[in-house]
């Protein structure tokens, strides 16, 4: 039996009470006071998460940047000195390898941030990408340990213990600062559709930051969230996850991330066969669905229409906000016509869904 990786917070989940499950190898909160409370809280407040699973990746050297713009679809030559750059990673084929976050120092510095479950994977991928490169490739996951804070009031409370302004670190920027005295480095991404902010700090200091943070957040009603309410949130915001939107099956156009796809960039792993996939028509459209009929669309449920398969679910759940059952699949490009309808097999059952917009949730709506 293999044994679990811990984050430095799992003596802290234990205090909390949370469920820990399995996740992608890690012993991880899924839920502390439950899905849908913890859900609203970083709607309508602002959860606290533990991503310290999360891998992060170092690269550095003379052709730092020539390098990254090779491994990715998105144009990093663009990005300017405390940003972040979203962008796939893909095979030549045109799968994806992972989605990633790029964070530029300088043209010669880059920190890689890769999902938990894929990090080995993926520096051994970027490891054997760098070889033709002037470039060192290091996995720093051990390095790090990451917190992140998610609603509403997540400036408000994190500028209490912050020695920089907080409201200069803009979307997709990041700054390096003391939060309660703690060197760490501050971004402004987010993985819920809510505002909020990933601190990034040595493991030795991330116990001392969560206790903190839910101690001055204790007024705004801060609590910490499980992954199964992270799950929910960026799913009503259509931020798509790997093994379910995005995999070595599916390619970013497919999954609806052709804005991250620069075709007309320098070459990069997959130019190819993305250019190709374009000129003679996409095959599948991922679309949002409403179920019409009783039951929850999980993932991987097939879909059909007049009793024929034409795709399966990628992620379904329950939506707290819409208060409605919801899902994103994957289909046939020339039946993914808004308003239409299809069926979900639910355990051999056909169940009726109807094509709607795939973006659930937008805040400030």
């Amino acid at each position: 039996m293999v044994e679990l990786k811990r984050t430095p917070l799992y003596e802290e989940h234990q205090v909390a009470k949370a469920k820990l499950i399995d996740f992608g190898g890690w012993e991880m909160p899924v839920q502390y006071a439950g899905v849908i409370e913890e859900h609203q809280t970083v709607r309508t407040k602002a959860g606290l998460f533990d991503v310290s699973h999360m891998g992060e990746i170092d690269v550095h050297g003379k052709e730092a940047l020539k390098f990254v713009q090779m491994l990715i679809t998105n144009d990093v030559s663009k990005l300017e000195d405390g940003k972040i750059l979203y962008s796939p990673m893909c095979y030549p084929d045109g799968g994806i390898v992972d989605d990633l976050l790029v964070y530029r120092y300088d043209s010669n510095h880059f920190f890689i941030v890769v999902n938990a479950s894929n990090t080995d994977k993926d520096y051994t991928w970027m490891l054997k990408q760098a070889n033709n490169f002037d470039v060192s490739v290091d996995n720093v996951t051990d390095q790090f340990a990451q917190i992140a804070l998610q609603g509403p009031f997540a400036e408000t409370i994190l500028q209490r213990i912050s020695n920089i302004n907080l409201s200069q670190i803009k979307y997709y920027a990041f700054q390096h600062g003391k939060i309660d005295s703690v060197q760490c480095l501050i971004s402004r991404t987010g993985y819920t559709g809510e505002d909020g902010f990933e601190i990034y700090v040595a493991p030795e200091y991330v116990r001392q930051l969560w206790q903190r943070i839910l101690e001055i957040g204790a007024a705004e009603g801060v609590e910490p969230i499980g992954l199964g309410a992270r799950d929910t949130l960026r799913f009503e915001a259509r931020l798509p996850l790997y093994g379910n939107e995005l995999g070595p099956e599916i390619s970013p156009l497919e999954a609806g991330l052709s804005a991250f796809v620069k075709l007309d960039k320098t070459a990069f792993i997959g130019r190819d066969a993305l250019q190709t996939q374009k000129e003679q028509g996409i095959p599948r459209k991922l679309v949002g669905l409403e179920m019409i009929g009783r039951g929850i669309a999980r993932s991987h449920y097939p879909l059909q229409k007049n009793g024929e398969d034409i795709g399966f679910v990628t992620s379904g759940s329950f939506s707290p906000t819409l208060n409605k059952n919801i899902a994103l699949g994957l289909i046939r490009a020339d039946l993914a016509v808004q308003g239409d309808s299809l069926d979900v097999l639910i355990r051999g059952k056909a169940v009726q869904a109807k094509i709607i917009p795939t973006l659930f949730y937008k805040r400030g709506n």
